[in-house]
């Protein structure tokens, strides 16, 4: 059984490695939602920034992407996942069930936040908007995350009204 990985967030514009296809897909009762304090990829302890996690919601639905990874980059691809979204323990690894277009089954592997972690947060899209509008941590500013994050969702015919509006207000607070 081939593995398969869902992309909802920054896996859509850098997944780590070449798909062997690449899917629009959809995980029911999980929304996107910019809930986990980034300390080290686009922000910093004393800065946090913002990434996208997979939040459970019942009745939600998130929509995104199934990568099928090649069998004999199976071992590394899940190594190079596991180094680069369990930096902090904040996301937990999981098996789910996924819908796509063509209305196939799959079952990949996704990160969803662990609500308990020290780095799950909820705040209010103006809140959100200003800490990403001046995080900046080690893969590079937090703004980045969002607008290519937006740009692929938009390329995927994709609609999610809290990154439409994140963007354009970030586009503002960060205009000279």
């Amino acid at each position: 059984m081939a593995l398969w990985v869902f992309g909802y967030g920054s896996l859509l514009w850098n997944p780590g490695f070449a798909p062997v296809r690449r899917i629009k897909a959809r995980l029911p009762d999980y929304h996107r939602s910019f809930c986990m304090l980034s300390v080290h990829h686009r922000g910093t302890p004393e800065h946090p920034g913002l990434v996208l996690a997979l939040d459970y919601q019942p009745g939600g639905q998130c929509t995104g992407a199934a990568f099928e990874v090649a069998a004999d980059d199976e071992a590394t691809v899940l190594t190079m996942l596991r180094e680069r979204e369990l930096v902090s323990s904040a996301y937990v690894e999981q098996d789910v069930g996924l819908t796509s277009d063509t209305g196939d089954s799959i079952s990949a592997l996704a990160y969803l936040v662990d609500r308990n972690h020290i780095q799950y947060c909820q705040f209010d899209l103006e809140r959100q908007a200003q800490m990403i509008a001046h995080a900046v941590g080690g893969r590079g500013p937090n703004t980045e995350y969002l607008y290519n994050t937006a740009a692929h969702l938009t390329e995927m015919g994709i609609k999610d009204a809290d990154m439409t509006w994140l963007t354009n207000r970030v586009r503002a607070l960060t205009a000279t």
